[in-house]
């Protein structure tokens, strides 16, 4: 589509079942994961595999084009009229049945990932290009599920003619209401645009509950929580310091975020620089697999000394590079390794955010968004001379993203985190009692 002004003009579609998010999501369900919502597991388990089955996938199940779009062969899929993605065909396709759910993931499960990965990768810079070809422009806006996948946006970014990209912060189904909302308003009603080309009017996507200083003074004082009180000045070198020491601090501050990823509103948060740090985050905070990568949160300005990247990247949907002078070089030993043995070796001065493939999904916090995100990030930056952190979201496993006070305080006790801070209150797990008849909280939420 293209857009002037106030309109948005329909050029070309693809039309259903025809769906590479639904391609995606078939390669989700076949490698034993959760169908819309287990797709950025198949995202992040891709570099460990090899794309042995790239050309299967282009030949048997795809017949793409050279401007992207592309036809599926619904011989394979049974997600039209069946309870299933796939079926028996898809199976002796690539040889065997789909993995069952919480299994050992095997060197084909990452293999097929990192297939998949390449195919929807290749297709989405052909439409890309298409685009370009067709409109000339030299901004694209991205949304829809597909546009989640932050390691094809990324590939847009660096191998795509475009000079801006931009993608909606909650580019899934979710931010479809944003887009209903805005299509009437604008181009139904006829009311006017404004935009001033350098900014967006997201507002950081922080659009969510916010709760004050009192009402969380409320619930803890009303709970008995022990706590302690800490002044607007001083939470950010308080926090940078319990980062430096290696702790694990649950970030309840503003408003919620909009959208799949937390922003800094309610994450979960460590020091990039340790080399346990993914793996304790992972299976003793997160209860999650230990192959997925955890993000960096970078001030905006310090981006680039980081990372292959010259631009805004707010809401952690663009993958890109480490910089090569701060990587690791590794042993031979460490080049020889498969799956996920790779998952141990230290690969920069930031490996709690360095992925496999040395690339790193990131998040640029910029002051006029979120002021004390990013002063605390700058402390730490200015303290212990690394402007980067681990951000992830405030929740564990298959639990949505807290959202209140209650809910911050049960995750941060369920889980091995050192301390909270909710506003100005800063909360030591060591001086928590033990909840009192909590409930099976595994069991209440459904793996994802």
């Amino acid at each position: 589509g293209l857009g002037r002004d106030n309109q948005i003009k329909i050029l070309s579609e693809l039309h259903f079942p025809h769906s590479l998010g639904l391609l995606y999501s078939a390669f989700t369900y076949y490698t034993g994961f959760k169908v819309n919502s287990g797709e950025y597991k198949v995202m992040g388990l891709a570099p460990y595999g090899r794309p042995v089955y790239r050309d299967l996938i282009l030949s048997e199940l795809m017949d793409l084009k050279e401007d992207g779009s592309f036809r599926l062969n619904m011989n394979y899929f049974n997600y039209c009229a069946g309870l299933t993605m796939t079926n028996a065909k898809f199976n002796r396709l690539f040889g065997g049945p789909p993995r069952k759910p919480e299994s050992d993931v095997t060197q084909r499960d990452m293999d097929l990932a990192r297939s998949v990965q390449d195919v929807t990768e290749e297709v989405m810079l052909r439409m890309a290009k298409h685009i370009h070809r067709e409109t000339g422009q030299k901004n694209l806006c991205l949304a829809g599920g597909v546009a989640l996948n932050c390691v094809g946006n990324g590939k847009i970014l660096r191998e795509g003619p475009f000079e801006n990209i931009w993608i909606q912060p909650a580019a899934g189904d979710a931010g479809g209401a944003v887009g209903a909302a805005l299509f009437v308003w604008h181009q139904y009603l006829d009311n006017q645009r404004t935009a001033d080309g350098q900014n967006d009017f997201m507002k950081g996507s922080f659009w969510g509950p916010d709760f004050s200083r009192d009402e969380i003074g409320r619930y803890l004082q009303n709970k008995n929580i022990p706590f302690e009180e800490i002044p607007d000045r001083d939470i950010p070198e308080k926090v940078a310091d319990l980062i430096g020491a290696q702790k694990t601090i649950g970030w309840f501050q503003g408003r919620m975020e909009f959208g799949p990823r937390a922003l800094g509103g309610r994450s979960i948060i460590g020091d990039a620089r340790s080399s346990q740090m993914q793996e304790t985050m992972n299976l003793k905070i997160k209860f999650r697999e230990s192959f997925r990568p955890f993000a960096p949160s970078v001030l905006k300005e310090k981006v680039s000394d980081y990372f292959d990247l010259n631009r805004e990247s707010p809401y952690m949907l663009i993958v890109a590079p480490v910089k090569e002078n701060i990587r690791r070089q590794m042993t031979k030993e460490e080049q020889s390794y498969f799956g996920l043995d790779q998952l141990h070796v230290v690969r920069s001065v930031i490996p709690a955010v360095t992925h496999v493939d040395y690339s790193a999904r990131v998040q640029t916090v910029t002051e006029e968004t979120n002021p004390l995100y990013y002063k605390m990030i700058k402390a730490f930056g200015e303290k212990y001379g690394c402007p980067v952190i681990i951000n992830t979201s405030f929740n564990v496993r298959g639990e949505p993203i807290v959202c209140t006070p209650e809910d911050a305080y049960l995750c941060f006790m369920r889980t091995n985190m050192d301390y909270l801070i909710m506003g100005n209150y800063l909360l030591n797990k060591e001086d928590q009692k033990p909840l009192d008849r909590d409930i099976n909280w595994q069991k209440k939420f459904e793996n994802d």
